[in-house]
């Protein structure tokens, strides 16, 4: 090993719970080579050059606890697997997508590590992991690097791969209610929960969302007349076809009037304080060109402040007001070079959705153009000094009013919401106050968006920011409701298939659709779907996409810990049959039978507080999983006088053995029994009492396992 550089042999994205931690990472088997003899603190202006580079890693704590703790290691000396780490979450953090999971540890191979890391995007992580080798080679062997032009390349890679903030901030809530979630596409078409107990969101849309009210909502004027006759406050208006109607419809309902696409949203197409002829006709064409139909509506002008309303459920959840940006000449700059100065340096102001306010260019805006016009200047003029320009009307609905919303407003929105048919709706109207009721100050409700935006509420440019996220998926989940149905998994070597395959059906025979991905197939309701070996990451997550699943039941191998993580975040019992070390398992540098141990306590650590943990009392290496468990335990073993299933049983805890030809069940001291079944041949015995072990768990009634074992056959649930 004389080679001082950084080879990988190996990168794996485990995308469920895997030996590491329970959520998605990306695991990297690093040769350091000749680095192994040349630790951190013997490297000449390692230590500088990192930091320099890299300012936030004073924030990784590591091993050490605190603040700090991973720069402490690095000046007393650590090794290269171990800094790389560090680096590829610092340039994930510095690129947008905040992570803080990682470790780093050596193999039984000199100068071989595996390293592992928390990333929320499989290609990001995996381009952040090359760029962190090339800065950590630069930065060992004194070279430049160009830091700021690597982040600005992965945090493009975030912005078009990740989830837009509003849907990541809609499945964070998620997660701190412990619902599971699971990306459908590579945009923001997210489910949470799983199989029939799930629900779907894109963005700001549920699977509640009517692509009726949708269409209604798109209909400027339906929607207007729909809300006018159920008592809503709307601006009088007409629907026009040519420039000459808009003028003629303006003088009669009264000057100034608004003008906007029937069809359009998000502001677009829409002038306002309209006053003249000439006025009424530029923003007739440019309302036309905006929408798709080419309809225009000309309406009463209301006086006050754009606000929107975000309505979820029967609820207003948040509220925010607009404000108009203007400019001031100084005599010299023109209108762009005045609103970059004074409005797009504005740090709030930005390209992607993270910011709560847009960039404003004056060219590119009808809107824009046509107020300029008004004004008698353009995108290249120079206003004189000290002249106000009025550069945007409704672009800035962003600053939060949500305790100020009277509660006559909130009426008046939610049943807005309700007319269209919308669950969740943005509500704009236009109210001088939003603190008084809108038929004391001729306030009015202008339009009903679906898929309405969520950042300004989120990240306002100004007041409170609100968790409308956790409104959303409390309006979807009842607050008992954790978004999940029954998961069993079954982890080791001996007779896990049909374990899988008896549980699945006792679970059929109580009245569950049930799925079942294991090593002879893929079932869904006892019917086999594919004949092949589905013990993987991507069969298990067919069943959990499937609305039908009431129920899923999942065989997982060492190996398929180790290559993929399991299918599912946590599961309601999970079984560990045996620790035993099989040759084909030194190719993940496993060689010890404790190694193996540690790779099927995963299927243990995800067992949910109200779950079931299902251990063989006769393996002692199992039998040490118990303290490992959040929820309960219940010990299974051939023989009543097992030592562990004893102590168990004596302490009150539910226990499964064999006494002649039955199979014992005890809780609390108490026994029930069901007779063996017929094709229950000595070898598959202790199979047997994990699967009704693992029924009973889930809580499935003994009469019910009984009819399960009477009816169940070897090829009962074979493709026919």
């Amino acid at each position: 090993m004389t080679n001082k550089t950084i080879a990988f042999l190996r990168v794996t994205c485990l995308r469920g719970p895997n030996i590491w931690t329970y959520r998605q990472v990306i695991e990297a088997w690093v040769d350091i080579g000749a680095l192994e003899d040349a630790p951190s603190n013997t490297i000449p202006g390692l230590y500088e050059r990192l930091t320099t580079w890299l300012p936030g890693l004073i924030e990784h704590r590591c091993g050490v606890g605190t603040r700090g703790g991973f720069l402490e290691r690095l000046r007393e000396g650590t090794w290269a697997g171990h800094i790389l780490e560090h680096v590829v979450l610092e340039l994930q953090n510095m690129a947008g997508m905040q992570t803080g999971f990682g470790k780093a540890r050596q193999t039984a191979v000199r100068g071989v590590y595996k390293v592992a890391f928390r990333t929320r995007q499989e290609e990001v992580g995996r381009a952040a992991l090359a760029a962190a080798r090339d800065l950590l080679m630069a930065a060992i062997e004194d070279k430049p690097y160009e830091v700021a032009a690597t982040v600005a390349a992965l945090r493009e890679q975030v912005d078009a791969l990740c989830l837009g903030p509003s849907t990541a901030h809609i499945v964070d809530a998620a997660t701190e209610r412990k619902i599971p979630s699971i990306r459908l596409t590579d945009g923001n078409l997210v489910q949470l929960g799983y199989g029939a107990a799930q629900r779907r969101i894109w963005t700001a849309e549920t699977d509640r969302t009517s692509a009726i009210a949708e269409g209604i909502a798109s209909d400027k004027d339906l929607t207007k007349s729909l809300l006018h006759s159920c008592g809503v406050p709307v601006p009088q208006g007409a629907i026009v076809e040519s420039a000459e109607a808009a003028w003629e419809a303006a003088q009669d309902i009264g000057l100034p009037v608004a003008i906007k696409p029937q069809d359009g949203n998000h502001g677009r197409g829409v002038s306002l304080d309209l006053s003249s002829r000439e006025e009424v006709l530029a923003a007739f064409a440019l309302a036309r060109t905006a929408g798709d139909d080419g309809s225009v509506i000309v309406e009463q002008c209301i006086p006050g402040n754009e606000h929107r309303l975000l309505v979820v459920g029967s609820r207003v959840v948040a509220a925010a007001r607009g404000e108009a940006a203007w400019i001031t000449g100084d005599g010299t700059s023109t209108v762009n070079a005045l609103v970059d100065a004074q409005l797009n340096s504005d740090p709030r102001r930005g390209e992607s959705e993270e910011f709560p306010l847009g960039v404003i260019k004056p060219a590119a805006s009808g809107e824009i153009l046509l107020d300029l016009q008004r004004q008698h200047l353009t995108p290249t003029a120079v206003p004189a000094a000290g002249q106000r320009v009025l550069i945007q009307r409704n672009g800035n609905v962003a600053l939060d009013v949500t305790d100020a919303v009277h509660p006559d407003v909130a009426a008046m929105a939610t049943l807005a919401a309700r007319v269209v048919g919308l669950d969740i709706a943005g509500i704009d109207l236009v109210a001088e106050d939003i603190a008084r009721p809108l038929a004391a100050q001729r306030g009015a409700i202008i339009e009903v968006n679906a898929s309405p935006g969520l950042l300004a509420h989120i990240k306002p440019a100004g007041g409170q920011p609100r968790n409308v996220g956790a409104a959303i998926v409390e309006h979807l989940f009842a607050p008992q409701d954790s978004g999940r149905i029954p998961l069993i998994g079954i982890a080791g070597s001996r007779g896990t298939a049909l374990i899988a395959r008896l549980t699945a059906w006792m679970l059929h025979v109580a009245g569950r659709y049930v799925g079942l991905a294991c090593s002879t197939g893929l079932y869904m309701n006892a019917r086999q779907i594919e004949q092949r070996d589905c013990a993987n990451w991507a069969a298990g997550q067919r069943l959990l996409i499937n609305r039908n699943m009431q129920a899923a039941v999942f065989e997982n191998g060492s190996r398929m810990i180790l290559s993929e993580g399991l299918a599912y975040d946590r599961c309601a019992v999970g079984v560990v049959t045996d620790v035993t070390l099989a040759s084909e398992l030194a190719e993940f540098y496993v060689h010890e039978a404790e190694q193996v141990a540690n790779v099927l306590r995963a299927q243990v650590d995800v067992v949910l507080p109200d779950g079931v943990a299902v251990l063989h009392a006769a393996d002692p290496l199992v039998v040490a999983m118990a303290e490992l468990c959040d929820g309960s335990v219940l010990f299974y073993a051939l023989a009543e006088n097992t030592p562990a299933l004893a102590a168990h049983r004596q302490q009150g805890g539910r226990v499964v053995f064999r006494r002649d030809d039955e199979v014992v069940l005890v809780q609390a001291g108490k026994e029930s029994s069901l007779p063996l079944p017929a094709f229950a041949v000595a070898e598959d015995r202790e199979s047997l009492l994990a699967a009704i072990a693992a029924a009973w768990a889930v809580g499935i009634d003994p009469q019910l396992i009984s009819a399960g074992l009477r009816t169940f056959e070897p090829q009962s649930m074979q493709g026919k």
